[in-house]
């Protein structure tokens, strides 16, 4: 069967076309890509904004629940200090009570029953973190003495405490009272001794 010259024609110009079609395809394709892989990478930004966001947002919230706590526990401590600070006057009554009392009364009913009260107080003290400030032996610090006065004193040396007027307390850091303590001083020089023998020589001339 022969071919003609109208069907040779014919054919040449369907590949012709075909050919042609194909780059067009091609670039349709390639921008279809570009498309799905601009649009991963907005998504992906948009999701990192997303990220950072909620991220910001709980070290926010974080730290908006640390400063309420601290000042939760801040007011807890002010008013602990206010309402214990209130029972230290009744402590000092008790210690000045017990160390005035007589022996021969120690052993009495009446009297175990208020060192029972003391101890009592004291342990309640205690049990809210109440400590007494150490005095005996100790360098005067102004955080926690408070100076009534200053003398000389025999083995002491200066600005050492040489003895308690006033049990002082901390509550924590918290000074709720400071003791009240003698500081040792530096004794006074000695007054100048005059020489004999230069007065002497005086009273002659």
């Amino acid at each position: 069967m022969k071919v003609t010259e109208k069907e040779k024609k014919k054919d040449h110009t369907e590949t012709v076309e075909e050919e042609t079609e194909t780059p067009t395809e091609t670039s349709e394709e390639t921008e279809k890509e570009l498309d799905v892989e601009e649009q991963l990478e907005k998504a992906q930004t948009q999701a990192a904004e997303y990220l950072d966001g909620w991220q910001r947002t709980q070290a926010e919230f974080s730290n908006y629940k640390k400063r309420q706590e601290t000042e939760r526990a801040q007011m807890r401590t002010r008013v602990s200090a206010d309402v214990l600070g209130k029972l230290l006057p009744i402590a000092d009554d008790f210690e000045r009570a017990i160390s005035t009392l007589p022996v021969e009364f120690s052993r009495l009913t009446w009297c175990e029953g208020i060192l029972m009260i003391k101890y009592k107080l004291d342990a309640i003290l205690k049990s809210e973190g109440v400590e007494p400030i150490e005095t005996d032996g100790q360098a005067f610090d102004p955080r926690y003495h408070e100076a009534v006065t200053y003398e000389e004193a025999a083995g002491y040396e200066e600005g050492h405490i040489i003895g308690e007027v006033q049990k002082g307390y901390t509550l924590g850091e918290r000074v709720l009272r400071p003791a009240l303590v003698r500081v040792a001083k530096a004794p006074a020089a000695p007054p100048e001794e005059k020489d004999e023998n230069s007065d002497t020589s005086e009273d002659k001339e």
